[in-house]
């Protein structure tokens, strides 16, 4: 069975993702990097809405304005897995169905958040 997400639906479920799961999968030796001029024009445009903001918003804002985002492994080899708002809208429908169904019913957890972000920036799950 394939699910097909809005890209409305893709955005929700790769935010709530990073939100739960960013520190998570920092666990399997990556990091999440990015370049910090375009994080502080993110964070600035944000600010101009007035809304309280996180790090998350800011990271949004980023692919929303056309930015990427890069995890790093920080062993060995080092390999970079690039991701932009298109890989969320292609790649978030290509999560298991399980953890998507989790997703949509609210039951995700941090596990669920880790298959998401290994789906988007890996295409596939290699951890875990």
């Amino acid at each position: 069975m394939k699910v097909i997400l809005t890209p409305e639906e893709a955005e929700k479920y790769f935010f709530n993702a990073m939100c739960n799961g960013l520190r998570y999968i920092e666990n399997y030796d990556v990091k999440l990097t990015f370049n910090s001029d375009e994080y502080k024009q993110a964070k600035s445009v944000l600010k101009d809405t007035n809304q309280t903001t996180c790090y998350e918003d800011v990271l949004m804002q980023m692919l929303r304005m056309g930015c990427s985002l890069i995890l790093e492994d920080t062993e060995g080899v080092v390999h970079k897995h690039t991701i932009t708002m298109k890989d969320v809208h292609e790649r978030v429908q290509d999560t298991p169905i399980n953890h998507l169904s989790d997703m949509y019913y609210e039951w995700d957890d941090a596990d669920t958040a880790d298959v998401i972000l290994q789906t988007v920036f890996f295409k596939t799950i290699i951890f875990g």
